[in-house]
């Protein structure tokens, strides 16, 4: 199979549009002619190598699309099904059968280290490899190779070029209030970063009932789109000091708090900014090794400090409640996103990571 794909060749470098070549499916595989994938903070943080994936390589994680072909033992898509593509995971360990597939232990070889566990890998350029097998599926291409275990198929009228998000960073925002956080009617959240992730937090937190949503970040036209998706108060932590205003705000610290920035200064503003008993989450990607600090006798009081990793979901039961909450009116996530042709990739890189014009960029194939 014949694809058009954008690859990342070197370390902090561009992404070169090109021709590659696409095996067909194996066993328990999938190929998806891809409608559209996100850009997601990961994708970038491979391409600065903050995670060793191996270059050159294609990557995407956040694809959809219409499966075109299927692997032996393949049961739960077929051919011309829309699905939505999320991470990988093995579906046997202890983990996954009690349905942490996020905890699975073979979470880092399956969606990073760019090949199948067999060391082959999918994608070829001119009879050299690529690495591939990203997230399981390497959607930034028109066809993809994905794994039965990270497609959840969605309704044949799905507006497919939309989903694709909910695979990871609209799913790891939302996921962490609905599924690790739980916050409790007319409870307090203080949310840092609204990127799509902190967004998706923000509108999650809104349809759980909290009474006070605070957004904190240095963007003031993101602040606006916080309040905008139900944010309730906005602190722009580049003229106020945030974790004194949380506190004031909230009459004593927030009693739940999440971080998306990945920088230990901001966590530890988190963890601060809640009351005794107080909960934060931790769900920005920081480069291998990153260390932080914290009071030891701050946590003696009871405060609580958790990782979540892709909103501790099981995709095919949280993505498909997504979309209803989308169809109900009560999380518009529409509202965060811009569209690309798959070559302004570079530009929709630029428009999200530099000038911040672009929270969530869908790469149209």
């Amino acid at each position: 199979m014949e694809a058009y794909a954008a690859i990342i060749e070197r370390q902090g470098g561009e992404f070169v549009l090109d021709n590659v070549s696409i095996e067909d499916p194996r066993d328990g595989e999938v190929l998806v002619k891809v409608a559209a994938a996100g850009i997601c903070h990961t994708d970038l943080t491979v391409r600065d190598q903050y995670y060793p994936t191996p270059l050159p390589a294609v990557l995407g994680h956040e694809g959809s699309g219409v499966v075109e072909k299927v692997g032996r033992g393949v049961t739960t898509v077929k051919p011309g099904d829309k699905v939505v593509l999320s991470f990988s995971y093995c579906g046997t360990c202890p983990s996954c059968l009690k349905g942490h597939q996020a905890y699975c232990p073979s979470l880092f070889p399956l969606n990073f280290m760019g090949r199948r566990l067999d060391g082959s890998t999918p994608i070829t350029r001119n009879g050299e490899d690529v690495n591939a097998c990203f997230f399981g599926q390497s959607s930034f291409a028109t066809y993809s190779i994905a794994n039965e275990n990270n497609c959840v198929k969605v309704a044949d009228d799905a507006q497919i070029e939309l989903l694709g998000p909910l695979g990871c960073g609209i799913q790891t925002g939302a996921g962490t209030i609905l599924n690790a956080l739980q916050p409790a009617p007319g409870s307090s959240i203080a949310i840092f970063g609204v990127g799509s992730v902190g967004l998706s937090a923000v509108m999650a937190a809104k349809a759980s009932g909290c009474l006070r949503i605070i957004a904190v970040d240095r963007n003031p036209a993101r602040l606006a789109v916080a309040r905008e998706l139900g944010a309730t108060d906005v602190i722009d932590a580049s003229t106020t000091n945030a974790q004194e205003a949380i506190v004031a705000l909230t009459g004593g610290g927030a009693d739940y708090a999440m971080d998306t920035t990945a920088i230990p200064q901001v966590l530890r503003s988190a963890v601060d900014s809640t009351h005794n008993m107080g909960e934060t989450a931790v769900v920005g990607g920081a480069k291998l090794g990153t260390e932080f600090l914290l009071d030891m006798n701050n946590m003696l009081f009871g405060r609580k400090l958790r990782g979540v990793v892709e909103g501790s979901s099981t995709p095919q039961v949280f993505i498909p409640q997504l979309i209803a909450m989308q169809k109900a009116g009560l999380f518009p996530f529409e509202k965060l996103c811009s569209f690309y042709d798959l070559d302004q990739i570079n530009q929709a890189v630029e428009d999200t990571e530099k000038t911040g014009s672009a929270i969530k960029a869908i790469l149209r194939m």
